[in-house]
């Protein structure tokens, strides 16, 4: 067991000013009518409008999460950036959200984790044993993503998927009467699924100023939907059965399974694989879309503010992201 006396005591969302339907998404992408909401079973996803920075969002996200809280800003030992995509490559994210919640004299430590779409799952794993420790007391987790840039139009599954937005958490210490525990996390990373969701360019890899590398693919988001999705199905169930077997769990145990809203496909083989109910499921893939590490703090902050979770009951976080990674955390809210 890895039990943690960590307990979440607010979160909070933001998502973009401009709303895209699927409608004008077929349009965009020159398919027939009702293509996107079949491949996809998003509906609306969220764009970025002007102004409208990761850093801004993630600084909105996590001043909804201090007031949740009821905390300020004083109140917080660290600030970590659980995002798949970087505002610019340095200095980290975290660091323009602290100046863009206007706490640019604080000195309060702020860094980044990034696990792609598991990066909210990994940060709150990792921090939550420096809370437990004593480290920190009060740690504001931020993911915020700004998918749409990345884009490739001419991958037109992937280019469908995606949405911006952003979530905050703040976690504490969970004192003597409180039920608020995480109780175990598995993370595992199968590197030869590395080439199936890549962002090649942007790195030390490839440089803009290379006169042999194309000016825009590599630049640009790459996804082969078919290879994650036979590499998952082949992974998920041992891994969820070592996840069941050394946290002393199943799935029936469950009050809500809040999982990487990757697409309709990867729903429903979450389900249909792991035997999660409807009633179960906290889906918000319909109206955010795949908001990469977002995904999971948004629905977990959906989850409580839709009273599908009460304090006390347990819940899981569930995920796959590139690499390709696998990961879950059981923990009572």
């Amino acid at each position: 067991m890895q039990l943690r006396r960590v307990k979440i005591l607010g979160t909070g969302k933001y998502l973009p000013s401009q709303k895209i339907t699927d409608e004008e998404l077929d349009q965009r992408l020159g398919v027939p009518a009702g293509w996107v909401n079949k491949i996809t079973g998003v509906g609306v996803r969220h764009y970025v409008g002007e102004g409208e920075t990761a850093s801004y969002m993630g600084a909105r996200a996590a001043e909804a999460a201090l007031a949740n809280a009821g905390l300020r800003f004083s109140d917080i030992d660290c600030l970590v950036c659980t995002s798949g995509t970087k505002e610019q490559p340095l200095p980290s994210t975290a660091v323009w959200i602290q100046k863009a919640m206007g706490q640019e004299t604080s000195g309060v430590p702020a860094f980044d984790i990034d696990a792609t779409c598991l990066s909210f799952l990994t940060g709150l794993d990792v921090l939550s044993y420096m809370v437990d420790a004593g480290r920190y007391r009060h740690v504001l987790l931020v993911a915020t993503e700004v998918a749409s840039v990345g884009l490739n139009w001419k991958d037109k599954e992937s280019a469908a998927l995606f949405g911006d937005g952003a979530a905050a958490v703040v976690i504490g210490p969970s004192h003597t009467n409180d039920a608020s525990q995480i109780i175990y996390t598995s993370m595992r990373t199968y590197s030869q699924g590395a080439h199936y969701s890549e962002i090649p360019g942007g790195g030390t890899k490839y440089h803009p100023d290379l006169p042999h590398i194309p000016v825009e693919e590599p630049f640009r988001f790459h996804m082969d939907g078919q290879g994650i999705f036979r590499m998952a199905s082949r992974l998920l169930p041992e891994f969820m059965e070592e996840l069941f077997t050394r946290s002393g769990t199943k799935m029936q145990d469950f009050k809500v399974v809040i999982p990487h809203q990757g697409s309709a496909m990867a729903m429903r083989l979450l389900c249909r694989k792991l035997g999660i109910s409807q009633e179960q499921l906290m889906n918000i893939t319909p109206n955010h879309g795949n908001t990469i590490a977002s995904s999971i703090p948004m629905g977990l902050h959906e989850a409580i503010q839709q009273g599908r979770i009460q304090r006390g009951e347990r819940m899981l976080l569930l995920g796959t992201a590139a690499g390709l990674s696998l990961g879950g955390m059981v923990l009572d809210y």
